[in-house]
């Protein structure tokens, strides 16, 4: 088969490698479709995630979906030619947070597209049958493969802990920013703002559902936001870009007794934030760790919504093109949205 190896910053190459058979309990998937990630952008373009370094050769991507290509022993209720949005975390299941329920934050997890668990920029997986989701006809594979990030999404909500009417400011418009966006608006938010530099990115915030869209290069956003609230700001900040400036950003724009949520991830391992300003408002700090148990709403809301989350999948490019791929996607090149590696 084939597979994409990132082997240094903005270097892939794409190699043979040997095709195994499933074992007990796992499925062996066609994958057809992998979404191209902010995090798989850290890596590609910075050598890190966070405080991860990279380990090169590497293979990223978890954002999948796929075809049934063969079972393993013990497995039912699935066949050769069965679709599915494919879960690219194996919890240990054993852990004390996996048995309180907390499976994204599992002491053993085996995250795949992260250093020594390959991801899915290849042609085949074989993985455990729970990590499979069977997705219906009506649904291409290149939209299931926004089950991942709309879990994600879903899963900043109850910390976001929108009531009805109230009021937010989302920073960053890539993919998360986007399906946040349309959380928030099935949350029943009122006044939405969206934040982000790239012209294309605010217009597929107002497709979402955002209210306003402000460009952060061409006006003071958090003086025009305390402006727009009569000075008191919004009840919700959310963080979907985590650069040091939006973080802080969020901070200022939030009201007194308000909530931030951070939901992107920062490139620096240590980033200085206005606590004085935190402290004073006595602003409620959250952090976002991928999902947890929402990919089932998040495929719901897909087929459900079809129409207004189609737009997010702007591009494709096959495995062999992989570098075009994110080339494209980190230099918002070409109004892509959402790109596809299919």
């Amino acid at each position: 088969m084939l597979i994409a190896e990132l082997i240094g910053r903005r270097e892939f190459r794409v190699v043979e490698g040997p095709v195994e058979d499933p074992g007990p309990g796992e499925i062996q998937v066609r994958v057809d479709a992998t979404g191209v990630c902010g995090s798989d952008l850290h890596s590609y373009s910075e050598g890190a995630v966070g405080d991860t370094p990279c380990v090169y050769p590497m293979v990223l991507g978890h954002e999948p979906a796929g075809t049934v290509v063969k079972t393993g022993a013990g497995v039912t209720g699935w066949a050769p030619g069965d679709r599915a949005a494919l879960e690219p975390a194996i919890y240990c299941y054993h852990c004390e947070y996996c048995r309180a329920g907390r499976h994204n934050i599992c002491a053993n997890i085996r995250f795949l597209s992260t250093v020594g668990h390959p991801g899915f920029f290849r042609e085949f997986v074989n993985l455990p049958a729970v990590n499979l989701l069977a997705i219906p006809k009506s649904l291409s594979l290149e939209l299931a493969t926004v089950v991942e990030p709309l879990a994600v999404a879903l899963h900043s909500m109850p910390f976001a802990a929108i009531q009805p009417g109230e009021t937010v400011v989302v920073f960053g418009a890539g993919a998360i920013g986007l399906l946040t966006i349309a959380c928030l608006k099935v949350a029943g938010s009122g006044r939405i703002w969206s934040v982000d530099p790239v012209a294309h990115r605010r217009e597929l915030a107002r497709h979402m559902g955002a209210d306003v869209v402000l460009d952060p290069a061409e006006i003071d956003v958090v003086k025009q936001i305390l402006a727009d609230t009569g000075n008191r700001g919004v009840d919700c900040a959310m963080d979907c870009a985590a650069k040091e400036h939006t973080t802080n950003l969020g901070i200022q724009a939030a009201r007194n007794g308000g909530r931030l949520v951070i939901t992107g991830i920062h490139s620096e391992s240590f980033v200085p934030f206005e606590v004085s300003p935190m402290r004073r408002k006595e602003l409620a700090i959250f952090n976002v760790r991928r999902s947890l148990h929402e990919s089932e709403a998040a495929l719901q809301m897909l087929v459900e919504r079809t129409a207004w989350f189609a737009p997010l999948v702007t591009h494709t490019r096959p495995l062999s093109k992989i570098a075009e791929a994110f080339a494209i996607a980190e230099s918002y090149s070409d109004g892509v949205g959402k790109m596809v590696v299919v």
